[in-house]
This record gives C-alpha cells, structure tokens and sequence, in this order.
C-alpha cells in the first residue's frame, strides 16, 4: 500500500508540474503579439505566442520531420526575401502544404517532373501569408536542430546555426495545464487523506492502557 501511495503521489508531483508550466506559459502569452520576420533575425522573440509577417514560406527548401512518405508535418524557411539568410522555421501541419510536398518530393520520379510539377503550380511553393503559433522550445526544439546539422553534414545544406522553430497554428494550452493541475493537486489531496487515515487506523487499533487489567478483574 505504502508503494501504491507513493506513486501515486509522484504522478500526481508530474501533472503538477506539467499543469504550472502550461498555466505559467498561458500567462506569459495572453494574446499572440505581431513581429515581422526581419526583427527576429537581431533579436529574441519577445514572447512564445506570435503572429510572424513580412516574408512568405519557402516550400522549395522545406524539410520532413520524418524523413518517409508518412509525413504529417514539414519544416519550412520562412524568408524576408529570396536568397536572404533565414533565420526562422515554421512546423507546419497545413494539409495543403504537406500534400503538395509529399506528391513533390515522393511521387515525381525525376527533375523534369518537378519541374513540370512547378510550372503547373505557379506561386504553390512561395506562400506570402502570415503565420500565428507558438516557439518551439525543450526537447522538439533539440531535435529539430540535430535535424538540421545532420543534413549539413550529410548533404551539405547551408542552414543558419541558431534557428527559431514555430509550430503554426500552435496556441498557449490552458485547458490541458487547467486539467493536469486540477488532477495532480485532488490526487495530493487524496493520497494526505490516505496516510492520515492510515496512521488513524493503527493508532485505534491498540488496546487503551490498563484494558487487560479491568477485563481480568
């Protein structure tokens, strides 16, 4: 039992944590703030919530976050202008983006197709559009960084060495940091009312003092 409570209480310990850090991020970051791309190429971002403007995606040197034709998102430069040094990426999850990918880069066998693919598809791959989300950070941020130094050391793509990674579409998760911190806080509760109906338990249990005696007399 004793081994039961204490697992409990260190998963509730977790989805405390968890539950704070998601109400500490949506209290940082109460409405998306707007920042043009070229800000971001001398400075942080001045939140984690953004709306990113004044530049366009470059589908051309999108990359797979799997590496397969089982691809759900694509990380995507998003340029000021052709041929500047980005500094920012977009994971984007946006159905049309990841289809007109995947058919590019996994169903056209040859350069000529691609090409054809392009000239069918005049503007596909050079979208102008704003892009609202959230920075990536911690452990996703990671491996999209490991991510990219292995394609330069592998094929020799010239990527910038410190990237911001924006997951579009991406919001402050107040709900589920509201869920994980109600959860973990009554499990707490739970497991202080266990011991102390535990230690009442054993303590009611024992004989009161002189009991013996008077039942033998």
């Amino acid at each position: 039992m004793r081994r039961f409570r204490f697992t409990v209480a260190v998963i509730c310990l977790v989805l405390l944590y968890l539950g704070g850090n998601d109400l500490l991020f949506w209290g940082c970051n109460q409405q998306p703030v707007t920042v043009r791309v070229e800000a971001l190429a001398t400075a942080p971002p001045p939140q984690e919530w953004l709306v990113l403007e004044g530049g366009y995606l470059d589908l051309l040197e999108a990359i797979s976050t799997s590496g397969t034709i089982e691809v759900e998102a694509f990380l995507v430069p998003y340029r000021q202008f052709a041929g500047d040094d980005y500094r920012v990426m977009v994971e984007t999850r946006d159905p049309a983006i990841v289809d007109t990918l995947t058919t590019y880069h996994f169903k056209l066998d040859s350069a000529r197709e691609q090409a054809d693919y392009r000239q069918q598809h005049p503007g596909a791959f050079e979208l102008h559009r704003p892009v609202t989300g959230t920075v990536i950070g911690g452990l996703i941020r990671n491996n999209n960084k490991q991510r990219l130094q292995r394609l330069t050391k592998e094929f020799g793509v010239e990527v910038p060495d410190e990237v911001v990674f924006i997951s579009e579409g991406k919001e402050p998760p107040f709900w589920r940091g509201f869920f994980f911190f109600c959860v973990g806080l009554l499990g707490m509760g739970k497991v202080v009312l266990w011991k102390r109906k535990t230690k009442v338990g054993v303590n009611g249990s024992g004989d009161l003092p002189g009991s013996s005696d008077q039942g033998a007399a």
